[in-house]
């Protein structure tokens, strides 16, 4: 099954046009012929099944014959994680993340912080992409670029975990995560968070984790408290 994506579906809708870059990409690229089903996903859970009226590659139409609802992951993860100098690594993490299953995620700018400007309506196509490939029918959430001083008041979660490299006493991911709990993970530059924003995260109540003994790159620490709490829901 491809999926395609198009946030304006609701659940009644009837009817739907490509705009020209999709339409292009039905037409020309998958050469989709009028009756061939197609489905399509809202970004919110719902999965429509389309049969396609006209496949003219500027104005692809399509009929919906049904919708049927996923349930949404188990879990409610937020990541809040400082983008990479390097674009392409922080770009790989949201890809990732999205594939493996993530809630919500929000680049901060911390001390330490080598990069301080992203592109949100490019890491916004690199989610959707993602999201689309792994046949996803909920799209993480992706904030604006924030300070992690202001992002310290974002936890929404029962559980807001902080992981960094400080010599000081802190408990393995696994031993923390349990199934269907929601979870905060900060995740810092790659100088790692500083001293006092440590010391300002563990003052709200954020609990220290480790992710192993391995000094990891941002963006894996990202990708491997994805899995991590992906894997204790199966």
């Amino acid at each position: 099954m491809q999926l395609f994506y198009n946030s304006d579906l609701k659940r009644d809708s009837r009817h739907l046009v490509f705009d020209k870059d999709e339409s292009r990409h039905i037409a020309k690229v998958l050469r989709k012929s009028i009756g061939d089903s197609l489905h399509i996903t809202n970004g919110e859970g719902l999965i429509f099944e389309g049969k396609l009226i006209s496949n003219d590659f500027k104005r692809c139409e399509v009929e919906i014959v049904s919708v049927v609802e996923q349930q949404p992951l188990p879990y409610y993860l937020h990541i809040l994680i400082a983008p990479t100098k390097n674009i392409d690594r922080f770009e790989w993490f949201l890809e990732k993340s999205t594939e493996i299953g993530i809630s919500e995620i929000t680049p901060i700018i911390c001390d330490n912080s080598e990069r301080k400007i992203i592109k949100i309506d490019r890491c916004e196509r690199i989610i959707e992409s993602a999201m689309k490939q792994s046949l996803k029918s909920y799209k993480p959430k992706l904030n604006d670029l924030t300070d992690f001083q202001k992002a310290l008041e974002l936890f929404k979660s029962n559980q807001v975990l902080i992981a960094h490299c400080e010599p000081q006493e802190r408990v393995l991911l696994k031993h923390v995560v349990e199934p269907s709990k929601n979870y905060t993970i900060l995740i810092g530059p790659e100088g790692d968070f500083s001293t006092k924003e440590i010391e300002n995260a563990l003052s709200k109540g954020c609990k220290p984790i480790s992710l192993g003994d391995s000094r990891l790159r941002t963006e894996t620490a990202g990708v491997v408290v994805c899995h991590s709490v992906n894997f204790i829901n199966q």
